[in-house]
């Protein structure tokens, strides 16, 4: 199949209903890459959850600010990119939800969740505001990588902004 197949951009409304055609478009390809139902979930979750926070988070609300997800193969890894309009943040600010004080919280575990899941999580500025979180995930990687990147979590970027 021609690579150009094996990605994608979407442009949406900072709508969370709008998470769903993501996970859709996104399963789809994920599966005609061939990754295995383990390895799809994990991308799966760690994509929602970069969606929900630039939806929440990035867009502050304003529905007509635009999230984009962008997908693409490079090399051996399979990279989706998340990018929204809103003010930025520094994920070393985030409160690390494996504190005591932060156990009983009922939410600030997503980028906590985005490291555990993949096997790397990059974050920058957007020129002209905003953030891109880059998920990226071994397409072809031993087992220990394929059991949600565990290996790879970055226990100074955990929390959920």
């Amino acid at each position: 199949m021609p690579s150009d197949e094996l990605q994608f951009h979407l442009a949406i409304d900072s709508r969370l209903e709008n998470i769903e055609l993501v996970q859709v478009v996104l399963n789809d390809t994920l599966e005609r890459l061939g990754l295995d139902e383990d390895a799809r979930h994990w991308v799966d979750l760690a994509t929602r959850e970069a969606v929900a926070n630039a939806i929440k988070h990035g867009s502050s609300g304003d529905s007509s600010k635009k999230v984009e997800i962008d997908l693409a193969v490079e090399g051996d890894e399979v990279v989706v990119a998340v990018a929204d309009r809103g003010p930025g943040f520094d994920p070393q600010q985030v409160n690390d939800p494996l504190a005591p004080e932060n156990l009983l919280r009922p939410n600030g575990r997503g980028l906590f969740y985005m490291q555990s899941f993949m096997d790397r999580v990059e974050y920058r500025r957007r020129a002209g505001g905003g953030t891109v979180v880059t998920l990226r995930k071994n397409l072809i990687g031993t087992p220990e990588q394929a059991d949600a990147g565990t290996a790879a979590a970055d226990p100074d970027l955990g929390g959920e902004r």
